[in-house]
């Protein structure tokens, strides 16, 4: 095992009622990797005092059920020795985790908001920009800020640039968006400071689906591109389902 996770930085409380098994204070894909088996190895204990299991792009957070007559006396103490006893028995492997997703995105300027304005940042040809997008496998590094939003990491290095100066009020659902060395996909209109690249017709979030979110932390995915009918036609059927 790496050396980056065979110990946690420390055990942090969030609240009374959580606590934060830091490994990490920055991004590192292979922390992320083993913090996602680690949830599943955690997962798969069913303690019944953990209500939640949340990987983060650097640790693992633990939330706990403060009222069920299994709680532990000390819960930080405990969830440090949970996670010090699953990675001494060893983490499942990295295709264990997480689901293999196909994602329909359209390029279509009208869509890909910013995706001409990027492509003469970069000096390269909008459809060359879109072809580097949709070349690479996505993993979904953590879950937030907003319900059903996925952080993704792998996105071509050649693309990589900051977030935008200025944040916009609104970004239409289902915008594909890149900064730095990260994807996300906005689940509903919300504000973004992202640089829009595509969007996807299907449903990103539905509250009332079970589960309600598209993405899950530790899934890999794949974009793939579909013409401006296409898109249409999908994005009918979504909405003719719900």
């Amino acid at each position: 095992m790496s050396d980056k996770v065979a110990k946690p930085l420390g055990v942090l409380p969030l609240g009374d009622a959580a606590a934060y098994v830091e490994f990490s204070d920055s991004l590192d894909l292979e922390v992320n990797d083993a913090v996602q088996r680690l949830a599943a190895a955690v997962h798969v204990r069913a303690l019944p005092w953990i209500r939640d299991v949340v990987p983060a792009l650097g640790g693992l957070a633990l939330h706990f059920d403060i009222e069920h007559e299994a709680l532990p006396a000390a819960p930080l103490q405990e969830a440090a020795r949970l996670v010090d006893e699953c990675l001494k028995q060893g983490l499942p492997d990295t295709e264990a985790v997480g689901r293999a997703l196909e994602v329909p995105i359209c390029y279509d300027p009208e869509l890909a908001l910013d995706l001409t304005e990027l492509a003469a940042r970069l000096k390269l040809a909008p459809e060359e920009v879109a072809r580097r997008h949709a070349a690479v496998e996505y993993r979904v590094l953590m879950m937030g800020f907003s319900p059903g939003l996925p952080y993704l990491g792998g996105l071509d290095p050649s693309l990589a640039v900051p977030r935008r100066a200025t944040p916009r009020a609104t970004v239409p659902a289902g915008s594909v968006a890149i900064a730095n060395l990260q994807a996300v996909v906005y689940p509903y209109a919300i504000p973004g400071g992202w640089t829009i690249v595509g969007r996807t017709p299907l449903t990103v979030f539905d509250a009332r689906r079970t589960p309600p979110s598209l993405f899950a932390p530790g899934d890999r995915v794949r974009f793939r591109p579909v013409p401006r009918a296409e898109f249409e036609r999908l994005r009918e059927a979504e909405r003719s389902a719900s």
